[in-house]
């Protein structure tokens, strides 16, 4: 493996990624969601920045481009949609590929949280950069999409191997399994929920998680199996997560 991952809290909620490729020496900062705290770790682990790659337009997630690209020199790449806030060097969309060094990412479609949002995924590294489209136990509000869009999302980044490691940009995890053990009751999941409620009386990060561990417990990817649960009996896999998806966005747990 030649990529290191530093994550870091940040804002309120976020994680910030910095993404080094070991064999040339590039970094990579994967969005900007707190100038300041990506410019000190950035002093702090001596890496110099060469690229900014987004995965959407929000504020939390693009606000900081700006700052970073004028104290850094690094080129911005992200979807067309991030011109709405700042500007970009490059404009990727799915199916398109980013280099950093040796290390090749590819761009995933993960529209539904926003209508262009991307996720950036390097097969050989097994990792996956997912911003606002899948939590650890969750799912990404649909600010832009419609459920049928962020469904498609979600099963592009479920196709992925179970080993994938999948870092996502808050952390909304123990707020996410409160809501889980609402409407599904698999063993799995209750397992799961405890360790995530222990890490946090820890002060411990439940990020990153894993594409199998998602799918295994994650009831946005289970919503076919919890239709029935939901309201949604007999109806299409993307209906059933529809029906998810409000009953989260009613949630008060």
């Amino acid at each position: 493996m030649s990529l290191t991952v530093h994550q870091f809290a940040c804002l309120s909620d976020n994680y910030g990624f910095l993404v080094r490729d070991e064999a040339s020496g590039y970094t990579a900062c994967i969005d900007t969601p707190e100038a300041g705290a990506i410019l000190r770790e950035l002093k702090s682990l001596g890496w110099k920045l060469d690229l900014i790659l987004n995965t959407h337009w929000h504020p939390d997630h693009a606000g900081g481009n700006a700052d970073v690209q004028a104290a850094t020199g690094a080129r911005v790449v992200g979807p067309a949609e991030v011109t709405r806030i700042a500007t970009l060097d490059r404009e990727v969309r799915g199916g398109d590929q980013v280099q950093l060094g040796d290390t090749r990412f590819e761009v995933i479609e993960s529209g539904g949280h926003t209508l262009g949002h991307i996720a950036f995924h390097s097969p050989e590294e097994k990792v996956a950069f997912v911003g606002d489209t899948l939590f650890a136990l969750g799912c990404g509000r649909l600010f832009e999409g419609t459920p049928e869009q962020m469904w498609a999302s979600l099963q592009r980044l479920a196709a992925l191997p179970d080993d994938t490691t999948v870092y996502c940009a808050h952390e909304y995890t123990a707020s996410n399994a409160r809501f889980a053990l609402s409407v599904d009751d698999d063993p799995a999941l209750r397992a799961r929920a405890e360790a995530v409620f222990a890490a946090r009386e820890r002060g411990e990060p439940t990020v990153p998680t894993t594409i199998g561990l998602e799918r295994a417990t994650n009831p946005f990817l289970r919503a076919p199996v919890l239709a029935e649960r939901v309201g949604a009996a007999g109806q299409s896999d993307h209906q059933a997560f529809a029906a998810v998806r409000a009953a989260k966005d009613m949630f008060r747990g």
